[in-house]
């Protein structure tokens, strides 16, 4: 292939990531020439909607795996959080870039960390995964929707909205430069990453073989199967970000250990699990641990959510 045509969203961040595989690409395949296709998605549209109210993250993908199918490009860059586990017949997740790093960061407008803030103080985040762990750590504290891309939540923390301090993750902040604007990094024991938060995804159709083989080399092992055990146990409880649900999957050799979590949206329940095996099982120990919070309950939880109707089977 002479030419490569990358979709992508038009965010600052998202422009990062696809003109760092655009990079990656040039350095592997001189005189490549690869072209930067800007695609305006749903969730770039409605940004004064939470987006468990208008279909979920999917929303983000949703024109770029259009532009995929019909041909307009050749393979789409993604952050893998916002990729839904069910993907349109014939697109596929071809490789899966090396993380950054995982993990949630506290910025506050007066320097204090999470567990320094004044009681009632406001908490700006778009995240119900994050509200809920949140919530359990400092149920005093207000904690409220804020959407917008990472820039616009920087803006907003410092141009008198109202918020004391917001929680963005960190993989953004680092990719941006912007890194010393972190207050405090939260470790996993108080907040639990997203399925997927800091891998770059690369998606293409499945009868491109020519667009796999050319992206092959961007796969990083241990970081595709962290994420697709990840994503097993998403897929296996039919959540969305509806409901709070998170994971992280990290390995050490060839053993894989994973932990998961369910909440209630209102906080009022919290499941957790962790399971450990080898890595090339990751696809049973994503659904093991999702059995071992359906055991817990985490399917009435669901239920509330979804109802009983529907392709909800837990």
């Amino acid at each position: 292939m002479r030419k490569v045509r990358i979709g992508t969203r038009g965010s600052k961040l998202a422009l990062w990531q696809a003109n760092w595989v655009r990079e990656r690409l040039e350095e592997r395949y001189p005189g490549i020439e690869v072209e930067l296709v800007r695609i305006r998605t749903s969730g770039d549209r409605i940004k004064d909607v939470p987006l468990a109210k208008i279909g979920g993250k999917g929303l983000f993908v949703k024109e770029i795996e259009e532009a995929l199918l019909d041909g307009r490009v050749d393979l789409a860059v993604h952050s893998m959080k916002d990729v839904p586990t069910d993907l349109p017949e014939g697109l596929h997740i071809a490789a899966i870039a090396e993380r950054e790093d995982p993990r949630d960061a506290f910025i506050s407008k007066d320097g204090k960390g999470l567990f320094e803030m004044a009681g009632g103080a406001r908490i700006g985040t778009s995240s119900l995964r994050r509200q809920i762990q949140i919530k359990r750590k400092r149920p005093d504290l207000a904690v409220e929707t804020l959407r917008g891309n990472l820039d616009t939540r920087l803006r907003k923390l410092r141009d008198g909205s109202g918020f004391d301090a917001i929680i963005v993750a960190l993989a953004g902040l680092k990719r941006m430069g912007w890194q010393e604007e972190v207050t405090e990094v939260l470790s996993q024991d108080v907040m639990i990453p997203a399925i997927g938060q800091g891998a770059i995804g690369i998606e293409t159709r499945e009868d491109r073989g020519d667009v796999m083989d050319l992206i092959a080399f961007l796969n990083h092992h241990e970081t595709s199967l962290a994420v697709r055990a990840e994503r097993a146990f998403l897929k296996r409880l039919e959540g969305g970000c509806q409901v709070p649900i998170a994971a992280h999957g990290t390995i050490d050799g060839d053993r894989l250990c994973l932990v998961g979590l369910v909440g209630s949206i209102d906080g009022s329940r919290v499941l957790e699990g962790r399971v450990e095996g080898h890595a090339q099982e990751w696809e049973r120990l994503g659904v093991e641990l999702a059995e071992d919070l359906l055991r817990q309950g985490a399917g009435e939880i669901l239920k509330e959510v979804y109802g009983d109707g529907g392709v909800y089977r837990f």
